[in-house]
């Protein structure tokens, strides 16, 4: 019998919402890239950002791991604050040590596959268990078979990524992700990269994971997933939240003008 693709995943026990931003600041120079976000997702919820190139999303999720660092505001991940410890009104930023342990915690899809190529597909999924967590490889090789037979991969456990198409090492990618059991999923454009006869087999496994109940932040133009896999939708634009709710009332009514905008250009 094959087990749920987040079978195993961390749940949250802090009672905390799973993200909460509180007005983060980013900037790159002189320009404002994000300007007091305000964001809460709770355990359980998939979460899509929608909005224009250059609008924020994907920075705002690369903070949410520590990717980069907030220049302002507050950003935590089931109750603890990323990256920093705070002593009384002042953060102190972790030693990166500290700042890795917490992003053990939370898994990372990207645009571009970044597999290592002189791994199989096994071998990378296996890999961050047994050298991250000193995994027994026994015990990460069976796991990794398990995730990946669960994104349809079966057949493809010692095929090395060259020989894989996009959206296969798109699906290794994920695997990867869960291979660490993480209490959060993060998706930045995981379908941006794929021809469009592809883009399905990767958005049917993330649609699987949200009704599994696994945590997810996904930056997507695929209007159709935030429909039907989403709790809840923003759309960013020039480093704000513009509109933010159920995907019924932001896609399918939204109040503001530039929502109205953005839905018209791309769903046309």
């Amino acid at each position: 019998m094959t087990q749920e693709l987040s079978a195993g995943h961390a749940a949250s026990t802090s009672g905390q919402p799973m993200v909460k931003a509180e007005q983060v600041w980013k900037s790159f120079g002189k320009l404002d890239v994000l300007k007091g976000v305000d964001l809460v997702v709770k355990p359980k919820e998939t979460f899509v950002l929608l909005g224009p190139s250059g609008g924020g999303k994907s920075t705002l999720l690369r903070c949410i791991n520590h990717l980069e660092k907030i220049d302002a505001g507050r950003l935590w991940v089931d109750g603890e604050l990323m990256g920093y410890h705070q002593r009384g009104s002042i953060l102190h930023e972790m030693h990166h040590k500290d700042v890795a342990k917490q992003r053990a915690k939370i898994g990372m899809v990207f645009q571009r596959f970044n597999l290592f190529p002189h791994l199989t597909a096994i071998q990378n999924v296996m890999e961050a268990p047994v050298k991250v967590k000193k995994m027994d490889k026994k015990q990460a090789e069976h796991e990794a078979e398990q995730l990946l037979t669960e994104v349809g991969l079966k057949e493809k456990l010692d095929v090395y990524p060259a020989q894989l198409s996009g959206g296969q090492q798109q699906r290794v990618a994920i695997a990867r992700a869960l291979a660490m059991k993480p209490k959060l999923m993060l998706f930045d454009e995981p379908t941006s990269a794929l021809d469009p006869e592809l883009v399905g087999e990767v958005l049917d496994v993330m649609k699987r994971l949200a009704h599994e109940g696994m945590t997810m932040v996904v930056v997507t133009h695929e209007i159709g997933f935030a429909r039907e896999a989403a709790d809840g939708v923003a759309l960013m634009d020039g480093g704000v939240i513009v509109e933010m709710g159920p995907p019924e009332q932001v896609l399918g009514d939204p109040k503001e003008e530039r929502t109205k905008l953005f839905l018209s250009k791309v769903l046309t």
